[in-house]
């Protein structure tokens, strides 16, 4: 049997775009690891072409598809303009719905996908992880090898944040001085479990800067973990759904639909990017279809947004050393990399440091490091290595999975070199000590707010 049906392949006319030149391979961090061809941009395509030929989809070459990170550092790299992006997407709807996996591998996806996509579920292991962190179980964990005999539960463990208490946001909340735009507020499902203040921090730059921000108690998941894992029917549900919580009665105002906002916010890499796919997701849905492309024309990164208003919140001094960490979904999947940068070197006695080999993934990718959490370790500790190697006292990046991803890796490097970490994942950031360098970790929109508000450097950890 023939590796793709005709349910959405990846596409030939596409395929042909790769001219085979390399210049993707210094950026893929599978082919970083391991050096092998297939696990390359280039030669997954090659296997594709291979597919659309009539070749089985073999346990090797399902492998090959699913080791990739989805970091999309291969579009960027391309001058051939391939749409990598769109071939590993429709490759892995055809692998999820075709290949059929091994008995663990299916319970521990349909654990992953039962679990991370809702946000009241997650919101429920708040309690009991905020107790075993108390406990000091933590460390004793560390000491036991579960890292050995139970990976992906000890990735799991490890990317577990320190927990703050949990915030709620009004609906609507009004914008400060006059209103310059009206904006619906995406609040995510990690974001809003696990970094509320995150949430909370973003709502209070964009009132500061003019905007009247709307946010739906109706929202759940985007879909995109679900999109970049392949399920794409999962997908498309969480997407309808995400279009309906975003009009009419569900933003308050019964007469006012997304069509009305000015802008949806996002600040979370990978699901803005996610969202400004909904018109190609949901093309073929002629009930949502339009809605999709109207509401995904309004996506904006919190950065992004801000760029294009312009400032209007005077900004006080932070003086603390900054390294910018490209999220590879806004870098690579959205093309925003100058925007982020711009509204940090705005904010007076802040310095602004690059870090190494920035368009290399941290490791994270969505769910991709507890399918794969040895490479993914690997990565993290790269990164954290970069990281450390500028000298910063603070982390600055645009997603809930690499702040996670980082600061895991920042706890195993001091474990590793005998130093304390405290690995503090909390609303103000993460804060670890590894080789007598302190580093904390923030989001954008944490380090905008404390400089709006007149903040200290100590309250971003």
């Amino acid at each position: 049997m023939a590796a793709f049906d005709d349910d959405h392949p990846p596409r030939a006319d596409l395929i042909n775009d790769c001219v085979h030149c390399g210049f993707c391979l210094p950026t893929c961090p599978t082919y970083a690891l391991w050096g092998e061809e297939m696990d390359s941009p280039r030669g997954r395509i090659h296997l594709m072409s291979q597919g659309l030929g009539g070749e089985p989809l073999s346990d090797s070459m399902v492998t090959h598809f699913d080791r990739c990170l989805g970091c999309l550092a291969c579009v960027t790299a391309c001058p051939s303009g391939v749409r990598y992006d769109t071939l590993i997407a429709d490759t892995r709807q055809q692998v999820e719905r075709r290949h059929p996996r091994p008995l663990r591998d299916r319970a521990l996806r349909a654990a992953i996908f039962a679990l991370f996509p809702y946000p009241r579920r997650l919101r429920l292991l708040r309690g009991p992880l905020r107790a075993y962190q108390a406990s000091g179980l933590r460390r004793l964990v560390g000491r036991t090898g579960l890292a050995r005999h139970a990976p992906t539960l000890a990735m799991m463990e490890s990317l577990a944040p320190t927990l703050s208490r949990p915030v709620r946001l009004p609906e609507r909340i009004p914008p400060r001085g006059p209103r310059r735009a009206v904006v619906g507020m995406l609040t995510g499902c990690v974001q809003s479990a696990f970094f509320p203040d995150v949430n909370a921090a973003t709502a209070r730059v964009l009132a500061a800067e003019g905007c009247e921000v709307l946010i739906p108690r109706t929202q759940g998941c985007c879909g995109a973990l679900s999109v970049h894992a392949g399920r794409r029917s999962e997908a498309r549900a969480f997407a309808r759904a995400l279009i309906d919580a975003f009009s009419g009665g569900d933003l308050g105002h019964r007469d006012l639909d997304h069509r009305d906002l000015d802008y949806l916010v996002v600040n979370a890499a990978g699901c803005g990017s996610s969202l400004k796919e909904y018109g190609e997701l949901l093309a073929d849905d002629p009930a949502y279809a339009e809605r999709a492309a109207a509401l995904s024309a309004r996506v904006r990164d919190l950065s992004e947004l801000l760029v294009e208003l312009g400032p209007v919140a005077p900004r006080h001094p932070l003086p603390v050393t900054v390294a910018y960490h490209d999220a590879c979904h806004l870098a690579h999947g959205q093309g925003v990399r100058a925007q982020p940068r711009a509204l940090l070197r705005a904010i007076p006695d802040l310095e602004l440091r690059e870090i190494a080999d920035p368009e290399l993934c941290c490791g994270s990718a969505g769910v991709w490091n507890l399918l794969n959490p040895e490479p993914a370790r690997q990565l993290g500790e790269r990164k954290a290595r970069d990281v450390l190697a500028t000298g910063a006292r603070l982390l600055v990046t645009a997603n809930p999975g690499c702040l996670m991803q980082i600061a895991a890796a920042v706890r195993r490097l001091g474990s590793a070199t005998g130093d304390s970490t405290t690995g503090r994942c909390s609303a103000a950031g993460d804060s670890s000590a590894t080789g007598g360098v302190a580093i904390g970790l923030a989001h954008t929109a944490q380090v905008l707010d404390a400089s709006i508000r007149g903040l200290p450097v100590d309250a971003l950890g």
